[in-house]
């Protein structure tokens, strides 16, 4: 299973919010980029990329933090927020991005984003399932749709994406424990490839979700509040 820490990024700075309530941001570091080294020097090799100023904006806005971040590292990078035209998926991708997440745009303009499969594959694009009780939600999770989580993931299975990242938004930042009984939901009901967000309050969420057959965990706050140390995250990447 793939350790994969966040950095949520607005206006530059490495924040983390709760529940995606944007008067929530709490600023962790103003630098993300030695936030990006320091995981790598504990030999973590992907990074979940948020801009969160994108994803409000509904365009792509912190591109220099994913090239700053591309050129010193050389982490694997999923980079999501605002990316809702073919000129900011070539940007993500050409800033460094390796993959890129399709959150808020999969719901409203499925075409586009089937177009986008396509062009660039089921390796290079994520699927960003948020929901909160069940419903998929929008544009930085300030907009509810009627998409129920699992018909919104066979919908894009059955078009041929193999990854999905689900957040649960009430779990998100709250340090409560990730959304166990939804996951096993959507690994049995679907055949995605799974990765968990939201919620991860301890080392011991990371070892759950492995065993319920995630293929990653993406890890925010806990790390940020010392809930999770890297030198763990470390031990369980070696262990693995």
């Amino acid at each position: 299973m793939k350790i994969i820490p966040a950095i949520d990024i607005i206006e530059g700075k490495c924040v983390r919010l709760s529940k995606g309530d944007y008067s929530t941001k709490k600023i962790y570091n103003e630098n993300p980029v030695e936030v990006a080294k320091e995981f790598e020097s504990f030999g973590i090799r992907f990074l979940h990329l948020v801009d969160l100023d994108g994803a409000k904006s509904k365009h792509i806005v912190n591109q220099k933090v994913l090239e700053d971040i591309a050129g010193a590292t050389s982490l694997h990078i999923d980079f999501g927020g605002g990316l809702k035209t073919k000129e900011d998926i070539e940007t993500a991708f050409s800033s460094g991005a390796q993959q890129i997440t399709l959150g808020s745009i999969a719901v409203q303009d499925p075409e586009f984003c089937f177009g986008m499969i396509e062009k660039y594959g089921t390796e290079k694009i994520i699927l960003g399932a948020d929901c909160d009780n069940r419903k998929i939600k929008t544009s930085g999770w300030q907009e509810e749709s009627d998409k129920d989580i699992i018909d919104f993931i066979l919908q894009y299975q059955n078009k041929g994406i193999q990854n999905a990242i689900c957040t649960d938004i009430a779990k998100d930042g709250m340090l409560e424990g990730p959304s166990t009984g939804l996951y096993i939901e959507i690994l049995y009901k679907t055949a995605i490839q799974l990765t968990a967000s939201g919620g991860i309050s301890g080392i011991k969420d990371v070892y759950k979700m492995k065993d319920i057959g995630c293929s990653g965990t993406i890890i925010g706050k806990a790390i940020y509040e010392g809930k999770i140390s890297l030198q763990q995250l470390q031990n369980f990447i070696e262990n693995a």
